[in-house]
């Protein structure tokens, strides 16, 4: 089916008490087996490249690997542009077709992110293109994100924000990390809660990768709607490759090794869609 918005999904995930996996691919193989996961369990899924992925191959490839996914299966797909950086980056995505798009002004000031977001929320808005921002600052660093020892959302800044901006999602920062865990990160749940109790658009969960299953389900619980996964897709897929060049020493053919990669991140694809709840929640959008 052809790729749609990620506002409906995301408010249809949130009426039922759900969330939505957000997976970041690097290549032909992820997309395929991210969507193939979710055609298998029936459920939405989002699709999403970073700033530095697209600058190893640019927005106009990633979109034909997802539409053509995407067209192949009869399950809801978005295509999605994680932590865009810049009012330019955000308008090459639209112009190539991402049908969502996260505006991440969180480095600039409160205002200056206000204004930034706005400004592409009001770009989109004639395409009806669904605009995820970022307040408050998730920590850790991955590619060209480095959240430092990151900064927790304010909730009564959170509901200004959205109701200055009028992004039809919102990232929140409770003490998830970017990359990987040296630890077991300390989550400020009532926090959650409480942005949750103000804050009527759906709530971005970012740093998903190592969280434990138990945490994950709890911060949907108190209001999280969709679910980013990206470190552990790369680890999965480079310990596919590893494991069958490691196997078959002599090996040539790039889709035998890749392939086993392709593999790995289905699986753990299928898993992370059963944490979020959302297996059987496929709905096809009426025209």
């Amino acid at each position: 089916m052809p790729l749609v918005t990620t506002e409906k999904m995301l408010i249809d995930a949130q009426k039922e008490g759900y969330a939505v996996g957000a997976f970041n691919v690097e290549n032909l193989e992820m997309v395929q087996a991210v969507v193939e996961a979710a055609d298998e369990l029936r459920s939405p899924v989002i699709l999403q490249t970073s700033a530095k992925t697209v600058q190893y191959a640019n927005f106009s490839y990633f979109h034909s690997l997802v539409k053509a996914a995407a067209d192949g299966v009869s399950v809801p797909v978005a295509l999605h542009l994680d932590h865009g950086d810049s009012f330019k980056l955000a308008m090459q995505a639209l112009r190539a077709g991402y049908t969502s798009i996260m505006i991440d002004g969180s480095k600039e000031s409160y205002e200056e992110n206000i204004c930034l977001s706005k400004r592409v929320v009001d770009a989109c808005a004639p395409s009806k293109i669904s605009v995820e921002a970022e307040l408050g600052k998730v920590g850790g660093k991955e590619d060209d994100i480095d959240g430092g020892e990151g900064g927790l959302t304010e909730p009564l800044e959170a509901k200004e924000f959205v109701d200055r901006t009028n992004v039809t999602s919102l990232a929140v920062a409770i003490g998830t990390l970017h990359g990987v865990y040296k630890g077991v990160p300390n989550l400020d749940l009532e926090r959650l809660s409480e942005i949750r109790k103000v804050v009527s658009v759906p709530l971005v969960l970012h740093g998903g990768s190592g969280l434990s299953e138990e945490s994950i389900k709890e911060c949907i619980k108190r209001g999280i709607c969709k679910v980013n996964y990206a470190t552990e897709l790369r680890i999965a897929f480079t310990e596919g490759v590893k494991k069958a060049l490691s196997d078959t020493p002599n090996i040539i053919d790039p889709k035998k090794f890749t392939g086993a990669g392709r593999d790995m991140v289905k699986q753990m694809a299928m898993d992370k869609i059963k944490t979020c709840g959302s297996v059987g929640k496929a709905i096809v959008p009426t025209v």
